[in-house]
């Protein structure tokens, strides 16, 4: 990119890591235009809101870590204070005797007093977890899938009872494949106290939509694009000219957009990385299915749900006119059935089994609200770990900052402007 600090930048997407990243070019002097093909801006992160709640809700359940420094810094620098903390219960259910029961597994006390597992089983377990907390990333956790790691460090049995249908849940038919990494991250990062913005996340995107439009950044919201071409050094979107482009799309959607402007074989290396789509259900009822508790795994496989989380049991009910919201949470092939389901559907599907866990669970005048994301999941396997998008591609000024670059850890908020702040960062010293 040449030395000007006035130069033109093309961002391709309006989630977190598109809005930090504009807000950080921006401030240094560039011209920004963003493009996001949807009427709203925030991505995974987005709310909706109905007319008689007072606070917009996250069409998938969010949360911040008391470790995501990334985003918690970035709210300061920008001066948005409004994320406060708490520290729901989060469980796991399992079925014995033909009975369900959840069990808290938050505190070494929880995982001391848990009934399904041994003595040896427990030092076994507490060791690895405690091992894993403290660890830094090393390279042995690649050359494991988190299958093996955890039965030879915990105990097949541990495996089973504790993991095996977490991992099934999560990631279907590709659970005997994910690396170590996933488990490591998953568990360095964990903390018991959970992060929410007042006013929900959509708040917090609506104020940096503000700090960026006062900046002068271009928001093009209903604005898609579907190819970029290069010419003599200058990127063409349609009739606009830029001097940089930064992709925060989905792989699958951000190869498609540059079919030509990259190589075939740079292209094909993307066609080797698996995801699973999310589908989401909301329900919002009279009655809380869960009376106590805000999260609860599904550790059973008769019960075809990954994970419940009663977002009203986290964050006051009186913000959703009185009402309790419940996300019923899945991760599903592209083939799935839930897929084709429309909103009715979805909660016949799921009721029976949400009587099972609570049968006094009433939805009359139930509201629902379905929701349903491509490429959501993706699959931490030896193909993702040699095939993912880094920041720096084969075309000079072309950079890549998405949600895949994220691992070893989940998908979240946090990361979204890590992405941000990393490839504004790129760019800048690109230009000096």
């Amino acid at each position: 990119m040449r030395e000007n600090k006035h130069s033109k930048i093309a961002i391709l997407g309006g989630g977190i890591t598109g809005l930090t990243a504009a807000y950080c070019l921006a401030q240094r002097g560039h011209e920004i235009t963003l493009y996001e093909k949807e009427s709203h801006l925030g991505g995974l992160a987005s709310g909706f809101k109905e007319s008689h709640w007072d606070w917009p809700l996250e069409r998938a359940y969010h949360h911040l870590f008391a470790t995501d420094s990334d985003i918690l810094d970035f709210a300061r620098e920008i001066g948005f204070g409004d994320i406060f903390f708490q520290s729901p219960t989060t469980s796991s259910l399992y079925k014995m005797g033909g009975k369900y029961s959840s069990y808290p597994l938050d505190t070494p006390l929880d995982f001391l007093t848990f009934p399904l597992l041994s003595p040896i089983d427990k030092i076994r377990a507490g060791s690895t977890l405690a091992f894993l907390k403290l660890s830094p990333f090393i390279s042995l956790f690649e050359k494991y899938s988190a299958r093996s790691f955890l039965q030879k460090t915990m105990g097949e049995g541990v495996w089973k009872i504790m993991w095996q249908e977490l991992f099934r849940k999560k990631y279907g038919k590709y659970a005997g494949n994910i690396l170590a990494t996933f488990i490591w991250a998953r568990i360095k990062k964990r903390t018991k106290s959970l992060g929410y913005i007042k006013g929900g996340f959509q708040t917090f995107i609506d104020y940096l939509e503000k700090k960026n439009t006062d900046l002068g950044v271009i928001i093009k919201k209903g604005q898609g694009i579907d190819d970029v071409i290069q010419d003599k050094g200058i990127f063409r979107l349609g009739a606009k000219t830029y001097d940089v482009v930064i992709s925060t799309l989905p792989t699958t959607i951000m190869a498609k957009v540059t079919k030509n402007l990259f190589s075939t074989s740079y292209l094909e290396r993307f066609s080797k990385l698996k995801y699973l789509h999310a589908v989401n259900l909301i329900i919002e009822s009279k009655t809380p299915l869960l009376e106590k508790g805000y999260w609860l795994n599904i550790c059973t496989p008769e019960i075809p749900i990954m994970v419940l989380a009663q977002h009203t049991n986290f964050i006051d009910k009186k913000y959703y006119g009185g009402n309790h919201v419940l996300y019923i949470g899945n991760y599903v092939d592209k083939d799935d059935n839930l897929l084709k389901m429309d909103d009715s559907e979805l909660l016949s599907y799921f009721l029976p089994h949400l009587k099972r866990i609570n049968p006094k669970y009433e939805i009359l005048n139930t509201k629902y609200y379905a929701f349903k994301a491509p490429w959501a999941q993706p699959i931490f396997d030896k193909d993702f770990t040699e095939n993912k998008p880094n920041f720096i591609t084969p075309i000079t000024n072309f950079f890549i900052a998405n949600l895949d670059m994220t691992y070893p850890y989940d998908r979240g908020t946090n990361y979204a402007v890590k992405l941000g702040k990393d490839v504004s960062q790129i760019v800048i010293n690109a230009s000096t």
